[in-house]
């Protein structure tokens, strides 16, 4: 994140025009049958993409806009306006905008805190994910916030944007709006902007839309603290014949096959599961959580040595043990010599997903090693793996790796954004979180024990 004050003069325009102008730029395409956008506040779709919006509409495209907060905590200091009032006044703000850009429909509204996206990353999921849902085979492009803007909600919003378009290999592509303020070229990643060129038209239907946002242009009184957000140096940009905007980084790969390998070549016990206190106690919590006494058939993705397999073995009639590494596998073997309920398979996840259906599904410490489309296609196997009647328990580890494309908490949102489960429990520490799911309509602990209706 970077540091920087809406009331600073900023970078001159003249900056950005002779930087845009010194580089040839590939252009962006509009080809598809409909464009989403996913703003953080009201008035981001305007600044970032109103005329790429006009345009749009101008063709024919479909257009749908997500507004992720109502922007109202704009003027924290304002002696005038309230939180809530400012957020009625930006609502009516952006469906004034949206209808100058030639929008049908009106926004969706999330209302989700002003500044505080990150603990709602996964309603801003399930919310791109309806959307995306109701495009059905259309060619969809989806608009976001840069996650390098500079705004806590303008990175949360774009990293989440991103995540789900590439779980769904849908096209996704970010505008900046802070950037201009406090950057300078050097801050920009030149080699995935694009360009989209306004026409007239288009140029004089982004003007109007974002007049329509006068509480962020103009001063909402004389009293200090009710000064304009976008001052008229910042407010330059945005009048160009052009808008800028950024395609995603490159996705980062699964891990694969050869980091287990050396790993397991170069430690007896690389994550010390048989060694470590905090192994053997994660273990203990996450048996304590499973619903059941006992189930009838268990699938345990990525059972690397075996420990835990050993303990669902007593807990199972039949266990299928699943990982990638030839050695993991062996020594899980070892471990369990006799044991004539477990079977083990080497097989690379999801990819090579196991057919038939499965009482329990255990994701313990393995889906953060899946990146892209491969989390989503990882989970929706699982939950296509589950009986009806089945717990699928995950359980992962939340600091951040650098050899794991994603965190624990990144594969518990997208758990919690899948309407084709529902949370039974939740276990959270400061080290892992631990989740049990279940088809909707399940029965808890209690009721399936005949304790409660």
């Amino acid at each position: 994140m970077v540091s920087f004050d809406h009331r600073d003069p900023g970078t001159d325009e003249s900056v950005w025009t002779a930087a845009l102008a010194a580089r040839d730029l590939v252009t962006l395409d509009l080809d598809v049958d409909r464009v989403i956008v996913v703003a953080a506040h009201p008035d981001d779709e305007s600044l970032g993409a109103a005329g790429l919006l006009a345009s749009a509409t101008a063709r024919g495209i479909r257009v749908e806009i997500v507004i992720v907060t109502d922007g109202e905590d704009s003027h924290p200091d304002s002696p005038t306006h309230s939180p809530a009032t400012l957020a009625l006044v930006r609502r009516r703000e952006v469906a004034v905008a949206v209808e100058a850009v030639g929008v049908a429909g009106s926004p969706r509204f999330l209302g989700l805190p002003d500044g505080g996206t990150d603990a709602y990353r996964g309603d801003i999921t399930a919310a791109l994910h309806e959307e995306l849902d109701g495009a059905g085979d259309d060619r969809v492009l989806v608009l976001s916030p840069w996650r390098g803007d500079g705004h806590r909600d303008h990175r949360v919003v774009g990293e989440t944007v991103e995540e789900v378009c590439a779980q769904r290999g849908v096209r996704s592509r970010a505008f900046p709006i802070w950037l201009w303020h406090w950057g300078s070229p050097d801050d920009v990643p030149w080699a995935r902007a694009e360009r989209l060129a306004l026409d007239d038209a288009a140029r004089d239907a982004k003007a109007r839309a974002l007049r329509a946002h006068e509480s962020q242009l103009s001063a909402l009184s004389a009293a200090p603290g009710d000064e304009p957000m976008i001052h008229a140096r910042m407010h330059a940009h945005f009048t160009r014949d052009e808008e800028v905007f950024f395609a995603p980084e490159a996705a980062a790969a699964s891990v694969g096959r050869e980091y287990f390998d050396d790993m397991y070549a170069r430690h007896e016990d690389p994550w010390g599961f048989d060694s470590r206190w905090y192994e053997k106690r994660k273990r203990a919590v996450l048996l304590a959580a499973l619903p059941r006494r006992t189930y009838r058939s268990t699938l345990e993705a990525g059972c690397s040595t075996g420990a835990l397999t050993a303990q669902l073995a007593d807990r199972s009639d039949r266990v299928l043990a699943v990982d990638l590494a030839p050695a993991a596998l062996d020594r899980a073997r070892a471990r369990l010599a006799g044991r004539e309920n477990v079977e083990f398979r080497l097989a690379t996840l999801p990819a090579a997903w196991p057919e038939g259906g499965f009482e329990l599904v255990v994701l313990s410490e393995v889906a953060y090693y899946w990146a892209g489309a491969d989390l989503d296609r990882g989970l929706t196997a699982a939950v296509a793996s589950l009986s009806t009647d089945g717990h699928l328990v995950a359980c992962h580890w939340r600091h951040p790796v650098a050899e794991y494309p994603r965190t624990g908490d990144e594969v518990h949102d997208a758990l919690a954004a899948r309407p084709d489960l529902v949370r039974l429990a939740r276990h959270e520490e400061q080290d892992f979180v631990l989740e049990v799911y279940a088809h909707p309509g399940a029965l808890s602990v209690a009721a399936e024990s005949g304790l409660v209706p």
